[in-house]
């Protein structure tokens, strides 16, 4: 048991320096101020935005949490 938890706990490591790196790599919500200035949001990039990397990333950040989230409740139940 005391192996299950170590390995579970490593890769409990590797995903939040993982999840960190990737959350780094996302554009920040202020990029999309544009249209404060007459930019139009019906955009062929607005459009297309879950093809393209900021979609994957967010994806895959999406993912990412979920498995962080339940890593760290597995974690957790041996601990009380």
């Amino acid at each position: 048991m005391a192996i299950l938890k170590t390995i579970l706990t490593i890769v409990f490591i590797i995903i939040c320096v993982a999840l960190t790196v990737i959350i780094l790599l996302q554009e920040g919500k202020s990029a999309g101020l544009g249209s404060l200035s007459g930019q139009s949001l019906d955009s062929y990039w607005s459009r297309n935005k879950g093809r393209s990397k900021e979609g994957i990333l967010i994806k895959i950040t999406t993912a990412m949490v979920v498995i962080f989230f339940i890593l760290a409740a597995v974690l957790n139940i041996g601990s009380f």
